[in-house]
């Protein structure tokens, strides 16, 4: 396959086959950099060599009822972690305007559970608006779990920008990964969200023992609900999890599927999410070639590389950070929470 071809005919227009998605995974991994350079024609084409930063607060942690099996805040998982109940509003204010002064674009307030309670919603909603009057050119995230339509506008009201709820699988690959709620409750939150007149971010998490088919028919999922901004997380095996002895991704394995989703999304904000350091490892920087977005900091149960390091990468590459370019020598970056 010529990739640039391919490349240069999505930018035209063309919509990816099945066939042309599945071609991308089996590729040969000598072909890597010509895979990488045919998605980077894409990413060039709509975002330039912007990157977008987003920063996640762990508002509530733990003691959630699901049983996602890669997920350390399971009440079904034997892990170690910080578990607590929603944090003040103050500190998510607090957390917005740290964010802000370390150049983040997007806000991401992230909670566990498997969906709000109303006076949940409530204090984020409270944070939001403070947040809105107090710090300028920031937009916020919220990750509450499964809201209903009510709840979602609400949170438009309040100022709520985006609102993210993966789809995380495949639809025929769901049952494997958790048993206490179904595809179709993911499909709801998101069209939920998209009535309210909030922009969906929904994305997945490879290595979870789906197949092929199962990687092609997300990143189509994907394109069908027009979510604007696609978090591609990597499993990272957590210990106490059900899923702690899977680790079947390699980094080059990692750029085929980035790859994927760029072609077949070529539009939208493709962002590396949780697991990139544990997965991509040495070869990061080719994944911003694909991506053109990024978390900063850590996640929420496991920690990323230093700030600072994500800062440099950016720098060393000729990329430039959305709106205010971060001057790594100049300013220092601090953990939100």
């Amino acid at each position: 396959m010529d990739w640039i071809k391919l490349a240069k005919k999505v930018i035209e227009g063309h919509e990816l086959t099945n066939e042309e998605a599945k071609e991308i995974l089996f590729s040969k991994e000598e072909d890597i950099l010509s895979l990488v350079n045919g998605a980077y024609e894409i990413r060039r084409h709509y975002y330039g060599k912007k990157v977008k930063l987003n920063l996640i607060i762990n508002a509530k942690s733990g003691l959630c009822p699901e049983d996602c099996g890669y997920c350390a805040q399971s009440i079904k998982a034997k892990t170690e972690i910080d578990r607590y109940p929603l944090i003040s509003k103050q500190t998510i204010v607090e957390g917005a305007k740290e964010a802000k002064r370390n150049k983040i674009g997007t806000y991401c307030i992230v909670m566990s559970g498997r969906k709000p309670t109303n006076n949940e919603v409530d204090t984020v909603i409270s944070a939001v608006k403070e947040i809105k009057n107090e710090v300028e050119q920031i937009k916020i995230c919220a990750c509450l779990g499964l809201v209903s339509e009510e709840q979602a506008v609400k949170l438009k009201s309040a100022g709520v920008d985006r609102f993210n709820h993966n789809i995380n699988t495949s639809a025929n690959h769901h049952r494997n990964i958790t048993s206490t709620h179904e595809y179709e409750d993911r499909i709801e939150t998101i069209e939920n969200v998209k009535k309210a007149g909030i922009s969906p971010c929904s994305g997945v998490i490879c290595g979870m023992g789906e197949t092929d088919e199962d990687i092609v028919e997300m990143a189509f999922a994907l394109k069908e609900l027009d979510a604007d901004s696609i978090p591609v997380n990597f499993l990272h095996p957590i210990k106490g999890t059900k899923l702690e002895d899977l680790d079947d991704l390699t980094p080059i394995r990692c750029l085929k599927i980035l790859s994927l989703f760029r072609f077949v999304n070529p539009t939208k904000e493709i962002r590396i999410s949780g697991g990139r350091e544990f997965n991509l490892r040495s070869l990061q920087n080719l994944g911003i070639f694909i991506a053109n977005s990024i978390f900063v900091g850590d996640y929420l149960t496991t920690d990323g590389q230093c700030a600072e390091a994500d800062f440099q990468l950016i720098k060393d590459l000729g990329f430039e950070i959305e709106e205010n370019p971060f001057d790594v020598e100049s300013q220092s970056f601090a953990k939100t929470y």
